[in-house]
């Protein structure tokens, strides 16, 4: 049973694949009043679905006039895509970084569902038997490897 959250994500991302601009513009409570819910609901879908992780570039503005506005980012392909990763990635990266990454990737086309879920397999924190300090550090130089072995040229 799907929740609210992946309808309200549901709809903004259909939003999203019809718009000519790669962005859109809305109403946080015309969308709150549209699926009957608080608009602290439609902030928490914004702030952890909608993030530079996954590829969206998020803008609010509260107030009378205010707005919402998302952007999908795109990769940039070619001879630095790597390197982009590398930053992306960094010294070190949370769980739910990573699978944030990782969705977007897919989303993208660039790895498909079972590298993802194997990928994930590793990274997690169970997999992952390191004092919790440096889980974080671990799991980057990991999705790091694994990413460069997948798109190597």
């Amino acid at each position: 049973m799907r929740s609210l959250s992946d309808f309200i994500e549901w709809y903004l991302k259909g939003l999203l694949t019809e718009a000519t601009e790669g962005m859109i513009r809305l109403q946080r409570r015309e969308l709150a009043e549209m699926f009957e819910c608080a608009p602290s609901q439609i902030n928490y879908v914004l702030d952890t679905r909608f993030t530079l992780d996954r590829g969206y570039l998020v803008e609010t503005r509260r107030g009378g006039g205010g707005y919402i506005r998302i952007v999908r980012l795109a990769f940039r392909t070619g001879h630095d895509f790597l390197s982009v990763l590398d930053e992306t990635i960094g010294d070190q990266i949370t769980s739910s970084r990573a699978e944030g990454l990782l969705q977007r990737l897919q989303e993208e086309g660039f790895l498909e569902l079972d590298e993802c879920v194997f990928i994930k397999a590793v990274l997690d924190k169970e997999t992952i038997k390191v004092p919790q300090n440096h889980g974080n550090t671990v799991r980057a130089s990991l999705l790091k490897a694994m990413l460069a072995l997948l798109f190597r040229e």
